[in-house]
């Protein structure tokens, strides 16, 4: 039977979620600290730049949303109780400020921070990968401070040419992924340029202690791999063409490689027989400087043979030249018509099929006019030989290092390499879970303290991540009851901070302190698992 509600009065609940374990997590980085203290306030302040910056990190882990939402969320949730701060001073100007005063001190406070994460919670970082991605601007942006990194045009990742970009540099530990360095680039930087102030900064988180940076192939060049022999920092990159060509890959023999113990992520379900397959062999290389005098740099060179990639790669070549084969077939058909009524218009159309379907190095094509009927004529074929040799390099490609065969034989310098989807994982949980996607901010100066904002939020989230596994891996287990769809999964910070949201706190009303419903036996097992009592509000 239908009945009818009634209103009653407004719910005093708030929502808690995971911001006492963010708090719990601030607390131990001393971001409020370390901030206050690089960007101190006048004594009459009712908050600091530290406490708005540890909110606005807050914001990023339980409720992404643009800045001008922070006060109202804020209201919603317990952030008073939390973390101190009364939502009502939370106003765009105030948010503002604080990113306008941090802006200066980035760097000292992502440093700061860094080693704080591997001083508290023992993070190895002999081992670090490395890489930059970039973020989608809206606005113009022609007046940019100066000591700030710029939006310019550039080669966004999410595909938008057409609006300006900035880039943010994360280098990931490979234990547990951790971002313990990050930097905000120039939309227009190139990646070459930004390898060794990056190494610097590197060696100062890491110390006196061995280092190992990976990246990908922009951190090859000259100048960046004689900067980081000369300071004996050891690297793992791929090789572009520029540097390993592809008569260099085409040459090498699958019979002639060894085979590796490694399984691909996407092949651990897998049978045996079905999995990925990977072989190794190995030279070594010369590279000169640009300059007689430059010394020169001796390299081992690892070939890489994917079974996968190699299959990918013949997957890819036979569907783009059936598309071709159909582009042509189509221009033939229309031979003499009014879209190809003389030889220029074939000849165009043919160079356009080649460049977009990708066959111009095979696509050979004699292009005519008939004599008797005037119309133009077509004849085309793919070189077999052109085929044949860009098949040679199908699953190969080229790892070069400095580390010498003692250190790591060619096996292990792909094991190595093949962490590298650390830092491409924590990319995801940046434009993904934080919700980064475009930007809206008054200057470039703000943009740049938001992205430290949004990188002390990822550190936050694999800290989370990290500090369950590990305690569960101390209880020889791996997965937590009912955290997916109510079934065992691997931890991961989104799904702990999703099954922490729905806890609830009831304002305290004179002297009775606040209240929080019963937490469920899963919420109950993560916050042990962090050992975090929620009760203990700041």
């Amino acid at each position: 039977m239908r009945q009818r509600a009634q209103w009653g009065q407004a719910s005093v609940e708030k929502m808690l979620g995971a911001l006492p374990v963010v708090a719990a997590f601030c607390s131990r980085l001393r971001i409020r600290e370390l901030v206050d203290a690089a960007c101190p306030v006048r004594d009459v302040a009712e908050s600091t730049h530290g406490q708005v910056i540890e909110v606005l990190v807050a914001n990023r882990l339980t409720s992404p949303a643009p800045l001008v939402h922070v006060q109202e969320w804020a209201r919603a949730w317990a952030v008073g109780e939390a973390f101190g701060v009364e939502p009502s001073l939370l106003n765009d100007d105030r948010i503002g400020r604080a990113l306008d005063a941090v802006a200066p001190h980035l760097d000292q406070l992502a440093g700061s921070v860094g080693l704080a994460a591997i001083e508290e919670f023992g993070v190895d970082v002999t081992r670090l990968h490395g890489d930059l991605t970039s973020i989608s601007l809206q606005g113009d942006y022609e007046q940019a401070e100066a000591g700030f990194a710029a939006p310019k045009f550039g080669h966004p990742k999410d595909r938008r040419p057409d609006l300006k970009q900035i880039q943010a540099g994360l280098a990931v530990s490979s234990d547990g992924a951790i971002p313990v360095f990050h930097r905000a680039y120039d939309g227009g930087a190139g990646e070459v340029g930004q390898v060794i102030p990056a190494m610097q900064a590197l060696q100062r988180l890491a110390g006196p202690q061995p280092m190992l940076m990976i990246g990908d192939s922009k951190l090859v060049s000259y100048a960046n791999l004689a900067a980081m022999t000369a300071e004996q920092v050891a690297f793992i990159a791929p090789a572009s063409k520029t540097y390993v060509s592809a008569q260099a890959l085409a040459g090498q023999r699958l019979d002639q490689a060894h085979p590796v113990d490694y399984v691909a992520a996407r092949d651990a379900g897998k049978d045996a027989g079905r999995r990925g397959t990977w072989h190794v062999c190995e030279d070594d290389m010369t590279l000169a400087g640009p300059r007689k005098k430059d010394p020169i740099l001796t390299l081992r060179r690892i070939f890489v043979h994917s079974s996968a990639r190699a299959q990918a790669a013949a997957t890819a070549r036979a569907k783009k030249l059936e598309r071709a084969r159909d582009d042509l077939a189509r221009l033939e058909r229309g031979l003499g018509g009014r879209h190809y009524p003389t030889e220029q218009a074939v000849t165009d159309r043919v160079t356009a099929i080649g460049r977009a379907r990708r066959v111009t190095t095979y696509l050979v094509a004699v292009t005519g006019t008939d004599p008797a009927t005037g119309k133009p004529t077509l004849t085309w074929n793919f070189d077999q030989n052109a085929i044949d040799v860009e098949a040679a390099t199908d699953g190969w490609y080229a790892l070069l290092t400095n580390l010498s065969p003692d250190q790591a034989d060619a096996g292990q310098v792909l094991r190595h390499y093949k962490g590298q989807e650390a830092v491409e994982r924590r990319h995801q949980a940046f434009k993904g879970p934080l919700a980064v996607t475009n930007l809206y901010l008054k200057n470039n100066r703000r943009i740049n303290a938001l992205i430290t904002v949004i990188c002390l939020a990822l550190l936050i989230f694999c800290l989370i991540e990290r500090q369950v596994r590990h305690t569960l891996a101390a209880q020889d287990k791996t997965k937590v009851n009912g955290l997916y769809a109510g079934r065992p999964a691997v931890p991961t910070g989104k799904l702990i901070l999703d099954a922490l949201a729905g806890i609830r706190l009831i304002p305290g009303t004179g002297q009775s302190p606040p209240t929080i419903p019963q937490p469920t036996n899963l919420q109950l097992h993560l916050l042990d698992l962090l050992n975090i009592d929620p009760r203990d509000l700041r």
